[in-house]
């Protein structure tokens, strides 16, 4: 990959070498320059995971992407720098209670570094964490830039099931789960189908962007709600009336700009 053409994007000038605050440098400056967002699915673009594709969209273009596209291009970057990153596979879980099996399309990264395993991911929406998390390191509470998070492990059968957690306010929420199972190339093809094509999948039928800012604080947009948080705390809310306002507040708040018009499928 054109690494220099990446951390140009991202915004980091600092080493290249494979150590933990480099992993955590490159892992804030990329949620905090490159949004999460599924518009090309609600524009009927549909989503390609090859390498130049995805290279094109997210660094040349300056777009975001979602799981697939966002977790693919930080891996193929860390390993550049000379990390040692595995694909793993996951359930979202956001407002999922525990009994309801959601499907298996969600990607994040194992980076071991020193015998020590850390969890990267910055394809999870509005709670993509901008730091690495320890993976030997359970049911602790361990700080970001952003909310405090923790890995609780639940002793399943036949796998032990791991679950990535948020702390908003004085409560934990579920993220994802995750059994440390690979997900390689034909298992991400097939969920992007299912998350981009699938007339069940709520990518087809909402807006969702997000991106982290460096003062702790992110931006969400879900279909015509803007919400500035640090947290649980709301601290901003905009109600967006028409199309053209939509397009304004993706260009001002997300630094993603389209055309005057555009519709972006059925919330449009």
């Amino acid at each position: 990959m054109n690494l220099d053409a990446y951390l140009a994007r991202i915004g980091y000038t600092g080493p290249r070498e494979p150590t933990r605050p480099v992993l955590q440098a490159v892992l804030f400056h990329h949620t905090c320059a490159i949004p999460f967002e599924n518009l090309d699915v609600l524009l009927g673009r549909g989503v390609s995971l090859a390498d130049d594709a995805v290279d094109r969209k997210l660094v040349t273009e300056n777009r975001g992407g979602y799981c697939f596209e966002q977790n693919s291009l930080l891996m193929r970057a860390l390993v550049a720098i000379g990390f040692a990153v595995t694909p793993l596979s996951a359930r979202v879980r956001l407002n999922q209670p525990r009994e309801v099996t959601p499907p298996r399309t969600h990607l994040l990264l194992r980076v071991d570094l020193d015998g020590v395993p850390w969890l990267a991911d910055v394809g999870i929406g509005g709670y993509s964490p901008a730091a690495p998390l320890r993976l030997d390191v359970l049911d602790a509470e361990q700080p970001t830039p952003h909310e405090p998070r923790r890995v609780v492990t639940e002793h399943a059968h036949p796998l032990p099931r791991h679950y990535h957690q948020v702390k908003l306010g004085d409560t934990w929420a579920d993220v994802y789960e995750f059994t440390g199972e690979e997900m390689p190339p034909i298992d991400r093809e097939l969920a992007n189908w299912w998350t981009s094509a699938n007339p069940a999948s709520h990518f087809r039928h909402n807006v969702l962007v997000g991106l982290a800012r460096p003062d702790g604080t992110r931006f969400g947009l879900t279909n015509r709600e803007f919400v500035h948080r640090r947290g649980a705390e709301v601290l901003e809310r905009v109600e967006i009336r028409t199309a053209d306002e939509l397009i304004i507040l993706l260009a001002e708040r997300f630094g993603l700009r389209f055309p005057p018009g555009t519709q972006f499928g059925p919330v449009s």
